[in-house]
């Protein structure tokens, strides 16, 4: 009997071990699965949807977007704006002058990264992560390795690159590589080459997300650029397809008014 007991009690702080272990496990990776509210950069103020003849205007809180003047828990020091080298300078306000003729995302192009901003939704799974986004040129997916893949060897370059992630502790640190250079990597005519390289944070704050991105490209910008953080409330509206983008608005332009939508 003695002996039965002695191994009944050795089991019994095994499980005790392992289920110590797991709830570590799980209080370092938290779950930052769920529906997040939209902030692709600057939404506009209001949104108009007309189905069936029917025109209903949303409003929208900008302030979802914008970075707060309140600083972020767990952030990193950041500037408002990317330093480029002094031969881009007059390039990228050349770009930003003319934004509505020359802005990939005025026709139909995607906005790719960090542009696009946070994702629409999270699903966490065992060695990957999933994100999903609504855009007017189309609705992008990125499924991440957070089990120890590299970066593809031979991939093709994408406007949203090739990301593995991994944890740093309760931050989900995803590196992306691999860019097409026809996109922004922001507002203000943010050009980029083939070297770009991001480096995605996101981590909770409460019951929000928090979502900040680094941008390297040694051949124009002077020193990598570390965007504002920006929180995200969780939210209840679900994804939705986006209706066909069909560029009819370029050879109507009259002046450079600049979209200020993303």
């Amino acid at each position: 009997m003695q002996r039965i007991y002695y191994v009944i009690t050795a089991a019994l702080m095994v499980s005790a071990l392992v289920a110590g272990q797991q709830k570590v496990t799980n209080q370092s990776h938290p779950d930052i699965s769920g529906l997040w509210a939209y902030t692709i950069g600057l939404p506009p103020s209001a949104v108009k949807k007309e189905a069936n003849g029917v025109v209903a205007i949303k409003e929208i809180d900008r302030g979802l977007a914008l970075p707060k003047s309140a600083p972020v828990p767990g952030a990193l020091p950041s500037t408002p704006a990317p330093s480029y080298k002094p031969e881009f300078q007059a390039k990228v306000k050349n770009l930003f002058d003319n934004e509505s003729k020359v802005d990939p995302v005025f026709y139909c192009g995607k906005p790719g990264i960090p542009r696009i901003g946070p994702p629409r939704k999270i699903v966490q799974l065992p060695g990957e992560i999933i994100f999903f986004y609504e855009d007017i040129s189309g609705d992008p997916y990125r499924i991440i390795s957070t089990g120890g893949r590299t970066h593809r060897v031979n991939g093709n370059p994408s406007a949203y690159g090739d990301s593995v992630a991994h944890w740093e502790g309760a931050t989900l640190i995803v590196d992306v590589t691999n860019f097409v250079d026809d996109t922004w990597f922001g507002e203000g005519g943010y050009f980029h080459t083939d070297a770009m390289h991001v480096t995605e944070r996101l981590w909770r704050v409460g019951p929000n997300l928090a979502y900040q991105a680094v941008v390297e490209d040694p051949k124009v910008l002077a020193a990598p650029w570390t965007m504002p953080a920006r929180v995200v409330k969780p939210s209840t509206e679900p994804l939705e397809e986006s209706p066909k983008c069909v560029e009819d608005d370029g050879h109507r332009l009259l002046n450079n008014d600049h979209h200020g939508q993303r």
